[in-house]
């Protein structure tokens, strides 16, 4: 039976602009797009470039710009030689890209590319690196691609059997350094975990299902792009598989779930910490980290109780760094509701005050994340900050990225409206029967954030065992009882 083709219009696509030469479409229940180019002077032809399948309507249509930006940038050159090998394509390919992409995006390509392609597949000559090849490639990924080293498990283990050293305290954290081969940094991190109970547990031999996903959709670009200049291959990323990993979904979900019981338990404890004001903002809008680190108070309109999300803060081989968001959909605007209005002001409030403590030597004026001095926080630093925060409440441990996971399945266990829900945080695309507006649903999440901060805040005053109250004194910045563990100027929390 024949293949169902079906041109996507402006709609089905998401809302994308119209560009001339592109056209999405779907093919199998899936998207893939096709680039037509300026005809030949010579022949009269118009060469043309069929696309990969992708899940996504926006996928494709990404796909297809940078494409037709490659193949127009190129002017006809070839990208690719008879002769050259994989690893020479990729290489090729990532210096023409380097200049059109985020610099995280061209980073995780590189790393991916140096780390798994070029080993594996980088010596075969690209005519010859089919289907087949990428099926096996992938294959090998996911049964034990894994090079990095499993240093968490070695540093646990060097731990645990010298625990009993020095009166129970165990091994220092420069003796865990040099007898496992990392920095001290990351030792002192390590003894942290330990000491608070977290277990290290070994980690799979292949790669996550993933990280295998996002080295295939740069392999994808790559063949487009070649194929764009007229090298004569068949496009192999087209009908590869991507092997199940059987189990590891379920298991995650199980561990990346809280109630509201355990959200609230958690903020109570977050409450206490130097960064409160972004702590109830994750919980009560389901910010992404990058949203969390690169917020900003002019982005805050009091009169209207809206928070603007724009600018991102977000790593890039170990560096912070200033982005323009995740996705378009990500520049969007947040209703808070009063408790998280309230709080936020506060916490600014505070911020003004070290501010003007500081003097002129102070960095980063309007920035939330920030420490005293004002200097930005590093998003990694945010995430060791939660996960003391977790330890601390008792809750089950789960990623920050998770909370995300917890504030969308509480918004859709109240009933809220999911295509707002969508434009609340920041998802890009929704199913077609979700699809209740043709636009972002600005202001219209006013009774989604009422709702679900409601239910937080009545979850947060039976977990705190207290009425709630706001104070702004030297030491701690939002306190729940007498008490409350203490905050010192670099912000460390430390157990009551």
């Amino acid at each position: 039976m024949p293949s169902k083709t079906t041109k996507a219009s402006g709609a089905e696509q998401g809302g994308q602009p119209k560009i001339p030469g592109i056209s999405v479409y779907q093919r199998r229940g899936r998207w893939t797009f096709m680039v037509y180019l300026d005809k030949d002077p010579l022949t009269g032809k118009r060469p043309s470039i069929q696309g990969p399948v992708f899940d996504t309507d926006a996928e494709a249509f990404q796909a297809a710009v940078l494409a037709k930006a490659k193949a127009e940038e190129n002017g006809g050159k070839k990208l690719v030689l008879p002769t050259d090998t994989v690893e020479q394509v990729v290489s090729k390919w990532l210096v023409a890209v380097k200049d059109s992409v985020k610099p995280s995006q061209y980073a995780n390509w590189e790393t991916n590319a140096r780390a798994y392609v070029y080993p594996l597949i980088g010596h075969l000559p690209f005519r010859k690196a089919d289907v087949t090849v990428l099926n096996a490639f992938y294959a090998r990924l996911s049964n034990n691609g894994r090079i990095k080293p499993d240093n968490n498990l070695k540093m646990y283990q060097y731990w645990s059997k010298h625990r009993d050293q020095r009166d129970g305290q165990g091994p220092t954290s420069r003796e865990i350094a040099e007898a496992c081969g990392v920095t001290i940094h990351a030792a002192k991190a390590a003894v942290t975990r330990y000491r608070r109970g977290r277990v290290a547990e070994a980690k799979p031999t292949g790669l996550a299902r993933k990280s295998i996903k996002n080295i295939h959709g740069m392999l994808c670009l790559v063949w487009v792009d070649v194929i764009g200049q007229g090298f004569k291959v068949d496009n192999a990323t087209t009908n590869a598989r991507i092997p199940k990993q059987p189990g590891r979904r379920r298991s995650r979900t199980r561990e990346a779930t809280w109630t509201v019981e355990h959200l609230a338990r958690w903020l109570a404890f977050a409450l206490r910490d130097r960064f409160y004001g972004l702590w109830v903002l994750e919980a009560t809008t389901g910010m992404r980290r990058s949203e969390l680190a690169g917020a900003d108070e002019v982005r805050l309109d009091r009169e209207k109780k809206i928070l603007h999300v724009h600018e991102t803060r977000v790593v890039v081989n170990g560096r912070a760094e200033d982005s323009d968001g995740k996705t378009d959909a990500g520049w969007r605007a947040i209703s808070l509701d009063d408790f998280t209005f309230e709080v936020i002001c506060r916490y600014i409030d505070m911020l003004h005050e070290e501010a003007k403590k500081y003097g002129k030597g102070y960095e980063n004026p309007g920035k939330l994340a920030v420490w005293p001095d004002g200097k930005l926080v590093h998003p990694d630093t945010l995430t060791r900050r939660f996960n003391k925060l977790v330890d601390l409440a008792g809750v089950p441990k789960i990623r920050l990225h998770d909370v995300r996971h917890a504030y969308v399945t509480l918004a859709r266990i109240l009933g809220v409206n999911r295509k707002i829900l969508a434009d609340r945080v920041g998802h890009a695309n929704e199913t077609v029967t979700d699809t209740v507006y043709t636009h972002v649903s600005v202001g219209h999440d006013r009774e989604l954030a009422d709702k679900i901060g409601g239910a937080i805040l009545e979850a947060l005053k039976e977990a705190a065992g207290s009425e709630l109250k706001v104070e702004l004194e030297a030491g701690r910045v939002y306190e729940l009882e007498a008490g409350a563990a203490p905050v010192d100027q670099r912000g460390e929390l430390f157990a009551a």
